[in-house]
């Protein structure tokens, strides 16, 4: 006989599809909310190809603090931490996050940057307008050749309108970033130190890359430029008269030696 059932009354099973669903909705909130540090840690690191390594993550993806770690990637025995803690602050806005870092040894101010979607796979940073100091340290973290050429100095940054937006074509660049490579020496050459150097980064449909020399015994100059996502530099090196036989060695790694200058082709 078939069971008939009371108009206008619910189903006693629907209750408990809402129960069900529910809880489920919870969990992923909760999930959400309280999402540990090192979920953030290990993306960052995946992402990277591990050349960015955030070290004894605490606290949660929303704000927590962890060592910085520059290293050459995977395989590499090359590793350089950041002296002192990094912090960062993540919360969501319309459309985006909003993050702040901050570096205990070398941010002012916090840089603060703005994650927007672009379509439905491309991701667009932007990054305030801002300038913060670097130990040139660092730089021997990310493997050959900055590990054999050990640069000692700061590294001051300077971005304005920068911003870099990630997408199934590629990566796009607009804006202006400046480095200046202050003080440099290096443990291939006694002579220190051997000069400041500024490096500029101009965005656009073929971002371009020029290296100057702000004052120094080592010369550097050369101009790149992004062709796809691959950099094509030419660039010379050269030494004061006086200076050549202190900053030989050095002359030999940048670049092919030709007398008292290495010519520097990248790409």
């Amino acid at each position: 006989m078939a069971t008939h059932r009371t108009p206008g009354l619910p189903q006693q099973s629907a209750p408990w599809r809402w129960a069900i669903a529910g809880v489920l909705l919870g969990g992923v909130i909760a999930t959400t909310v309280f999402a540990p540090a090192r979920w953030l840690a290990a993306a960052l690191n995946q992402a990277s190809g591990q050349q960015f390594q955030l070290v004894s993550a605490q606290g949660s993806i929303w704000g927590g603090s962890s060592q910085l770690v520059l290293s050459g990637g995977q395989g590499s025995v090359n590793a350089v931490a950041l002296p002192g803690q990094v912090s960062w602050r993540i919360r969501p806005v319309w459309a985006g996050l909003t993050i702040q870092i901050t570096a205990e040894c070398c941010t002012a101010q916090p840089l603060q940057l703005r994650a927007m979607a672009v379509g439905w796979k491309g991701v667009r940073l932007v990054l305030q307008d801002g300038q913060s100091q670097w130990p040139a340290s660092l730089l021997a973290g990310l493997g050959t050749p900055w590990n054999t050429v050990q640069a000692q100095g700061q590294l001051s940054a300077t971005t304005q309108d920068f911003a870099v937006e990630l997408g199934p074509t590629g990566l796009r660049q607009t804006g202006r970033l400046q480095l200046d490579a202050l003080n440099i020496s290096s443990r291939l050459s006694t002579l220190s130190p051997m000069g400041s150097y500024r490096f500029t980064l101009v965005g656009g449909p073929s971002p371009s890359l020029e290296l100057t020399t702000l004052e120094g015994s080592l010369q550097l100059s050369g101009q790149g430029q992004w062709v796809g996502q691959h950099l094509r530099f030419s660039g010379v090196a050269s030494a004061a008269p006086e200076r050549v036989e202190a900053l030989s060695n050095l002359l030999n790694i940048l670049g092919r030696r030709d007398g008292a200058r290495s010519i520097i082709t990248v790409g």
